[in-house]
């Protein structure tokens, strides 16, 4: 069974920082990008940073320089460091990541990570 399991998240003051990790198990070929999501409550899910296969990044303009997306291809394991987090900030946090399986090419998702941020 493939599944991306995610650890980190918690309760931090503003200004704070925390880093999620989220590791994917299972029979796995490859993995291609992998993605952090995050969900406010009453928001929609929004894309917070992506990292490709080779390691070239994208955030959110509103994360740019405080968060840093990287990857240990070793591991199979994304890690989002968030630094200097603001109390807006609060929601859950998701990783998902494109992988191959058997043959097939299938976006997986985490069971998500809360992060609160108290003012």
């Amino acid at each position: 069974q493939v599944q991306l399991v995610e650890s980190g998240g918690g309760l931090v003051q503003a200004g704070g920082s925390l880093r999620l990790s989220c590791a994917a198990s299972g029979r796995i070929s490859s993995i291609n990008a992998m993605d952090w999501y995050r969900q406010a409550p009453g928001k929609q899910r929004e894309l917070v940073a992506h990292i490709t296969s080779g390691g070239s990044t994208n955030y959110l303009n509103s994360v740019k320089g405080r968060f840093t997306i990287s990857r240990d291809n070793a591991k199979n394991t994304v890690y989002l460091q968030m630094n200097s987090l603001k109390p807006e900030e609060t929601a859950v946090y998701y990783c998902g990541a494109e992988m191959v399986v058997g043959g097939k090419k299938t976006m997986y998702w985490g069971q998500g990570a809360p992060v609160t941020v108290s003012s």
